[in-house]
C-alpha cells in the first residue's frame, strides 16, 4: 500500500544531529509498536537526488547562478541557491568556506548571536552567510517536506512530534531549537526530548516488557552518548515505586564540545604534518577542507571491516602541487591507536580534565574542551555526582553516538571503567541493538508513544536548578557594576504539570524600560529549594544561561521604573519554564519564560 493512501496518526521523532539527522516514525493505531525509519532525500550531486535513511546535516551555500541553473532543486522546491545533506557534505571538504557544518553546537554558544548571519565561520565578505537558528531551521524544514511528501494526508502539524536535543543544553539553547522547529513548520505542541534518554528509549523499545529482567532495582545506568560535535553523559536509576520498577534520571553532565569533530581534527594535524614532510604547506582553507575529509577517512578506516588504508585527498593550491590534488595514506592500525590514546587515555577516577589555556589571547568560535581526554570527563562527571561517599559507580553502562561505532573505542571505555571500580564492579554493557544512528530518532517515536501510557516513561523533572539574578542594593561604586544574589526559582527535579510560590521578601521588578533579565542553571547544585538565596557560588557550580531581554509594560501603580514583587514558577506539560513576577502593590502579573524541558 503506498503510504501516501494512509490518513493516519503517528508519532514522529527527529534526531536533529551535528553530523547526521534522522527521522523515525510509527502509527499510533497499531496494538503492536513498530517504528520505521523514513528514507530522506537530498542530493548527492548537482541535480541528482537519491533517498538515505540519514540527512547528512550540513550545509553548501550556493550563488545565484547555481539556482539558475537549478543545480540544486528538490522535488518539492524549485530555484535554490543552497543545498542540505550529502553533496552538501561532500562540498565541506572541497569548498569548505560555502559550507555550514555543526550548525547545533552553535546553538549552545551564548558568546555568539545565534541569530546573526556567522556562519560559514570567517567565510571570505562575497559569501551571503546565515544564523545557527536559520542553519537548523533549514535542516528541519527539509526533513519536514519529506514527510509531507511521503504522507501528504497526514499533515506533520498534526502529529505527535518529539525533537531531540543534548542533556546539556541549557535553556536558551532548547528555546532557539524550538524556535527553528516552529519556523521550519513542525507543530506547537512539539516536545523536546534529551538524546541519551531516548537512546535509552529506543532499547526499552526492542526490550520491550523484558527490560524489567535486565536492570534491576538499585541498577545505576551511565548513558555516554558521544556524536559528531558533544560527548553527554547521563545517570538513570532503577528503583521501586508503588511496588513497581521505576526509572529515574538522576543527573546530566555539563555542555562538552568534544567528539567525533575533535577527533576528525586531530588526524587532519596529524596528515598535515605528513604533507609537511613532503613540502607541502596548506593554506588555511585547505587545512579546513582536510578537516572534512579526515571525517570520512575515519569512519571508513575505523568501520567494523575497513580497509589496512585509506587515502586522504586535498584538492591543490600552488605551484607544488601536480595534478592538482595531493594524497596521504591513513594507516587502520595507526589511526585507531592515535584516536584511542587522544581520547580514552587511561586515568584514574580522581582526574580532571585540565583547563589551562596556551595563550591569554583566545580566537573568536566555539569553546572546545582544552581537553580531549574523554576518560577524564567522565571521571570528573562521576565524582561531581557523587558527593561525599566517593564517585557513582555505574552498574550498567549504554552506548550511544556514532563514535561508539568503533569496537576500539568501545573497548578502551569498558577498560577504563574496570581499572576504576575492578573488573568485578565494572559496569556491563546493555546489549541491543547497535543502530547507533538511529537510536535517538527511534527512541523519540518510541516516547511519543510511551507518553500515552503505552510503554515505559524516564521519570525525574528538571535537570537542573533555574536560578535569577538579583541586584543587590547599596551604593554605587564608579566602574564596578553592584553584586549579583542568585535565587533559586525552580528546583532540581521539578516535574512537569506543577508549580510553586518562591518564598523570600519582595523584589523590584524593572518595568516600562528595555530591560536584561540574568538567569543561571546548576546540575550540581540539587538540594537548593525555591526561595534559596546564593551569595556567592564556585564557577563550576552555576552557568549562566542567555538574559532575556523584554521591555514589560509599566503598571500604575509603579514608582521609579520598579514594582515590588514576588515570584511565582510553573513548568508547564510541554516542558516550558514560566516565571511569573506577581505585584504585591496590584492584580497585574508578567511573565517570563524560557524552554527547559529535561524530563522525558
Amino acid at each position: 500500500m503506498n503510504r501516501s493512501t494512509l490518513a493516519r496518526t503517528f508519532s514522529i521523532g527527529i534526531d536533529l544531529g551535528t553530523t547526521n539527522s534522522a527521522l523515525a516514525y510509527s502509527p499510533l493505531d497499531r496494538e503492536t509498536l513498530a517504528v520505521e525509519i523514513l528514507p530522506i532525500p537530498q542530493l548527492i550531486a548537482p541535480a541528482t537526488v537519491e533517498a538515505r535513511d540519514l540527512l547528512a546535516s550540513f550545509l553548501y551555500l550556493g550563488t545565484p547562478q547555481d539556482a539558475v541553473a537549478k543545480s540544486y532543486d528538490l522535488p518539492w522546491a524549485d530555484g535554490r541557491d543552497f543545498a542540505v545533506g550529502v553533496f552538501a557534505q561532500k562540498q565541506s571538504a572541497e569548498v569548505p568556506m560555502r559550507s555550514v557544518a555543526g550548525a547545533k553546537s552553535w546553538l549552545c554558544y551564548s558568546r555568539a548571536d545565534r541569530h546573526a548571519a556567522i556562519l560559514p565561520w570567517n567565510a571570505p565578505a562575497e559569501v551571503a552567510k546565515i544564523s545557527p537558528v536559520e542553519a537548523s531551521r533549514r535542516t528541519l524544514e527539509h526533513l519536514v517536506a519529506t514527510w509531507a511528501a511521503a504522507f501528504p494526508d497526514a499533515p506533520i502539524g498534526e502529529q505527535q512530534v518529539v525533537l531531540t536535543v543534548p542533556a546539556s543544553f541549557d535553556a536558551s539553547a532548547r528555546e532557539l531549537t524550538r524556535e527553528a522547529a516552529l519556523a521550519a513548520g513542525l507543530p506547537e505542541n512539539l516536545v523536546l526530548l534529551e538524546e541519551p534518554q531516548a537512546a535509552l528509549y529506543a532499547w526499552l523499545s526492542d526490550r520491550g516488557d523484558g527490560w524489567r529482567r535486565t536492570l534491576k532495582v538499585g541498577d545505576t545506568l551511565l548513558v555516554c552518548d558521544i556524536g559528531g560535535g558533544t560527548t553527554d553523559l547521563t545517570l538513570i536509576q532503577a528503583m521501586e515505586e508503588n511496588g513497581e520498577l521505576q526509572l529515574r534520571r538522576m543527573a546530566v553532565g555539563n555542555h562538552l564540545l568534544v567528539g567525533g569533530d575533535n577527533m576528525d581534527l586531530a588526524l587532519a594535524h596529524h596528515v598535515r604534518s605528513a604533507f609537511a614532510d613532503k613540502g607541502v604547506e596548506l593554506n588555511p582553507w585547505q587545512a579546513v577542507a582536510l578537516w572534512h575529509s579526515c571525517r570520512q577517512a575515519k569512519e571508513i578506516l575505523l568501520a567494523e571491516k575497513g580497509p589496512k588504508k585509506h587515502a586522504v585527498t586535498v584538492l591543490g593550491s600552488g605551484r607544488k602541487v601536480i595534478g592538482g590534488a595531493i594524497s596521504v595514506d591513513l594507516e587502520r592500525e595507526a589511526t585507531g591507536q592515535l584516536l584511542v590514546d587522544g581520547f580514552f587515555p587511561h586515568c584514574a577516577i580522581s582526574d580532571k580534565p585540565a583547563r589551562r589555556r596556551a595563550s591569554g589571547f583566545r580566537e573568536i568560535g566555539l569553546p572546545f574542551e582544552s581537553d580531549t581526554a574523554i576518560t577524564r570527563h567522565i571521571a570528573e562527571f562521576l565524582t561531581m555526582h557523587g558527593g561525599e561517599s566517593g564517585p557513582i559507580r555505574p552498574t550498567r553502562i549504554l552506548f550511544n553516538g556514532g563514535v561508539f561505532k568503533s569496537e576500539v573505542l568501545r573497548e578502551r571505555l569498558l577498560e577504563v571503567l574496570g581499572e576504576w571500580f575492578g573488573q568485578k564492579d565494572a559496569p556491563t554493557l546493555l546489549e541491543g541493538r547497535h543502530d547507533l544512528d538511529y537510536a535517538v530518532a527511534r527512541g523519540a517515536a518510541y516516547y511519543a508513544i510511551a507518553k500515552q501510557g503505552k510503554g515505559v516513561r524516564i521519570r525525574g523533572g528538571t535537570a537542573r536548578s533555574y536560578y535569577v539574578g538579583i541586584e543587590t542594593a547599596g551604593l554605587a561604586i564608579p566602574g564596578l557594576a553592584r553584586p549579583l544574589r542568585a535565587l533559586c526559582v525552580v528546583p532540581f527535579g521539578m516535574e512537569e504539570g506543577t508549580e510553586t510560590d518562591v518564598p523570600g521578601g519582595e523584589i523590584g521588578l524593572v518595568v516600562g524600560e528595555p530591560t536584561a533579565f540574568r538567569f543561571f542553571s546548576s546540575a550540581v547544585r540539587k538540594d537548593d529549594r525555591p526561595g534559596t538565596v546564593l551569595e556567592v557560588w564556585k564557577d563550576d557550580e552555576l552557568s549562566e544561561t542567555d538574559s532575556l531581554d523584554a521591555s514589560l509594560p509599566a503598571a500604575e501603580k509603579s514608582e521609579d521604573g520598579y514594582v515590588p514583587v514576588t515570584f511565582h514558577s510553573r513548568i508547564t506539560e510541554l516542558g516550558v519554564f514560566e516565571l511569573w513576577c506577581v505585584s504585591t502593590i496590584s492584580e497585574h502579573r508578567w511573565k517570563l519564560e524560557f524552554s527547559v524541558r529535561d524530563e522525558a
